[in-house]
């Protein structure tokens, strides 16, 4: 097994709304805001190749929605899915399996593209399996009001047209084992219904990624929750007891909303789990 991160582009989102009641004063000290209250975020994936699979998680926004829309978020830097998968000696058509840890458009964007002559949509990569689950699926084709801006149909419906949809089998707890893509998931319900956050087993240690479970290391402290989230007060408890294992267990941590900082690993203190240390990739893994 060979893993790799994959940088699909940076953009910047409201500090406020990515903080919640957490104030400026406190949260701009590890996120620090521009003059328009916005902080810098990443649209950062992974992509596992093991044996004859090529499995990439998430994929970032794309590049099909309108000038309008992408300008709200204001996208910057020359990262783009191609050009990082290129870095690594792929194409989008090599990828077997796409791994979607939920369906807002940040993560699930690039799953779908305009066809040849734009008259319809088309998934971006052909040759792939698209996994999501039935639950969080339902959740998003019928969307609450909060969070319908984030689910566009745009990037799903496709989807399961192509009969290229597939499902992972939900278990009984929060967590499964023995998935049909080898490694476990965690699922979690305060950001949005079945958020899924893989654990993989490589190199003899664990890396976890952690999706908006944790969106960069200044959401460590148990209050720092998104304003996005749809039950903050269950986030805070699914928080506490994943940041306890990751403590515990040593895990690694790849973030993929954090445009400083790829990997972290936390600790046990007297305030509560905090930061332990911040890695690159590189620097953990080779």
């Amino acid at each position: 097994m060979k893993i790799y991160p994959i940088e699909t582009g940076n953009f910047k989102l409201d500090g406020g709304a990515m903080f919640g009641v957490v104030p400026k004063v406190i949260w701009q000290r590890t996120n620090p805001a521009d003059e328009n209250n916005l902080i810098d975020m990443a649209l950062r994936c992974l992509l596992i190749e093991d044996g004859d699979r090529l499995i990439l998680i998430d994929n970032g926004t794309g590049n099909k929605q309108s000038d309008k829309f992408f300008s709200y978020y204001y996208f910057f830097g020359d990262f783009t899915l191609d050009a990082s998968l290129a870095k690594h000696g792929f194409h989008r058509d090599d990828i077997t399996d796409v791994f979607l840890s939920h369906l807002h458009f940040d993560h699930c964007g690039g799953s779908i593209q305009w066809n040849k002559d734009r008259t319809g949509y088309e998934p971006a990569f052909k040759n792939a399996k698209y996994w999501s689950n039935k639950n969080h699926w339902k959740w998003a084709v019928e969307p609450n009001p909060r969070e319908k801006a984030s689910f566009l149909t745009e990037n799903i419906n496709p989807i399961q047209e192509s009969g290229q949809l597939n499902f992972v089998d939900l278990p009984a707890g929060d967590f499964a084992k023995n998935t049909a893509l080898d490694f476990d998931i965690l699922f979690a319900n305060g950001h949005t219904d079945k958020l899924m956050i893989p654990h993989i087993q490589y190199q003899e240690k664990t890396l976890v990624f952690v999706s908006d479970l944790l969106p960069t290391v200044g959401h460590i402290p148990l209050p720092y929750v998104m304003g996005y989230d749809t039950r903050p007060l269950l986030t805070m408890e699914e928080k506490d007891k994943f940041l306890n294992q990751a403590a515990e267990n040593n895990y690694f941590l790849f973030l993929e909303h954090d445009a400083s900082n790829e990997l972290c690993t936390v600790k046990h203190t007297e305030k509560g789990v905090r930061l332990n240390q911040i890695y690159t990739f590189n620097e953990v893994f080779n």
